[in-house]
């Protein structure tokens, strides 16, 4: 059953964000069998706590065992280390409903 990993994002820094963090972790997403389904900056809150006009990611996976293997890779924590202190994240990730009729 597919899986998506879902993130917010507060960047700090967006240009040191997109020359470290991101190329590094688009890589691994790929080689660990996922792929982008949105990547969008603005995003506009409608209800709740968190703050207005982050970022917002979402990945697709084959399944839950594949995205967590990309998040507990040892080249994966390597290259979350390039977003400290440039962004703050919220990390969800959610097995795809089945959907009849």
């Amino acid at each position: 059953m597919a899986a998506y990993m879902i993130i917010y994002a507060r960047i700090h820094d967006r240009d040191k964000f997109i020359s470290g963090y991101a190329p590094a972790a688009s890589k691994l997403v790929a080689e660990h069998g996922g792929k982008y389904v949105l990547r969008a900056p603005g995003a506009e809150l409608l209800e709740g706590s968190l703050d207005g006009g982050g970022s917002v990611v979402i990945s697709e996976w084959p399944d839950k065992q594949a995205a967590l293997g990309f998040w507990n890779s040892a080249e994966y924590q390597e290259a979350k280390q390039l977003r400290n202190g440039v962004a703050d994240v919220e990390v969800l990730l959610v097995d795809a409903p089945v959907i009849n009729g």
